[in-house]
């Protein structure tokens, strides 16, 4: 029998990602994930042993974490902590809960925005990017639930509303990529702190780690309905600019203008939090189309399959950033200068959530 689509780009990446080759790292972490996602909905047991090996060479018996180092105070070293719990589940070895306990620990102590919301890393003071708020805040949820901490998810709840609030353009409604506090960047705007221009995969960061959250918040939590209205109003105005091929620009509102391109790794975000709002009864049944919509364009435009039937997906952004050393000013010129690449795990990974969201209605 044919596998699924999700688990046909599960066990691709498994062919040529094999143990000792994980880095603690958002991506790394983000598309084994996904990967154990796929497994876990198709009941496939053959890829929890992959993805246990990748993490067996990385976390010590004292829940230490190799490459890991608390002090960088960077909210992107949370994300692949995210799987430490169905590892600690289900091999019933503690260091893997202690390494959870770890990067909790640095939560505990990340500097914050005077807003309350964490700085973005700690080489980026008083910065909100869009990017953090998935980077630890599913992981929070589920680590504050299974220690019942309703102080902790209420803390995670108003960050993303807050960084909703200050990072809404008021007139498309959708979200700039950062937020200055301080003003002191040279790509923050004087009035509002928030950088020019609209990258949709940041975008697709933010609105997964609304709808993830809401994954962990109790059905009567008095701000569940908040979330789920953000989730309806950014997933609306997301909507409203998709193009006609299913998919998003990497610049999202700018269209075709000459540089500009359809990019993988935001498209699969968004048809991911579409089929996944609806599934959860948040979304009108309307959204199912348009994610169909992304995914099949992802498909016909950048699913490549090679000679020994292993799949390949390009149109993945590499990175993008605000500031740093070479300088980063946020211009449309920055965000589409960036190279494209294939096979890059921020675009996989999201990719696979987005077909198995797709293969659970099936």
């Amino acid at each position: 029998m044919d596998l699924p689509l999700s688990l046909r780009m599960a066990k691709s990446v498994e062919s040529r990602y094999r143990p000792g080759m994980m880095l603690w790292h958002y991506e790394h972490g983000l598309v084994l994930y996904a990967s154990l996602r796929s497994a876990e909905v198709h009941g496939d047991a053959s890829v929890y042993p992959w993805v246990y090996s990748m993490y067996d060479k990385l976390i010590g018996q004292d829940g230490s974490i190799a490459t890991y180092r608390e002090g960088e105070y960077n909210l992107d070293q949370i994300n692949a902590g995210k799987t430490l719990f169905a590892l600690a589940d289900k091999s019933g070895e503690e260091r893997f809960s202690l390494a959870a306990d770890r990067l909790h620990h640095q939560l505990l102590n990340h500097p914050r925005c005077k807003c309350g919301v964490f700085w973005h890393k700690e080489i980026y003071p008083w910065q909100i990017w869009l990017d953090g708020l998935y980077m630890e805040g599913p992981f929070s949820a589920e680590y504050y639930l299974r220690h019942n901490d309703i102080v902790g998810i209420e803390d995670i709840v108003e960050q993303l509303k807050t960084t909703y609030k200050l990072l809404r353009d008021p007139e498309t409604g959708l979200l700039y990529h950062a937020y200055d506090e301080s003003r002191g960047m040279k790509w923050s705007n004087d009035e509002t702190g928030c950088s020019p221009h609209f990258w949709s995969r940041a975008m697709g960061w933010y609105l997964m780690a609304v709808l993830d959250v809401l994954d962990y918040l109790p059905e009567n939590h008095p701000k569940r309905d908040e979330l789920i209205a953000i989730a309806i109003e950014l997933s609306n105005a997301v909507a409203r600019v998709q193009d006609e091929s299913g998919m998003w620009w990497q610049v999202t509102d700018e269209g075709s203008r000459s540089g500009n391109y359809l990019e993988t790794s935001g498209s699969s975000m968004f048809a991911y939090s579409f089929f996944k709002g609806v599934r959860k009864g948040y979304l009108e049944a309307s959204f199912i189309e348009k994610a169909e919509k992304a995914l099949n364009g992802i498909k016909e435009k950048y699913l490549r399959e090679d000679e020994n039937g292993n799949l390949h997906l390009g149109g993945i952004c590499s990175v993008a950033g605000l500031g740093g050393n070479p300088y980063r000013d946020g211009s449309f010129r920055y965000y589409i200068s960036e190279s494209i690449r294939v096979d890059d795990f921020k675009g996989v990974g999201p990719f696979i959530l987005a077909c198995v969201e797709e293969e659970i209605r099936k």
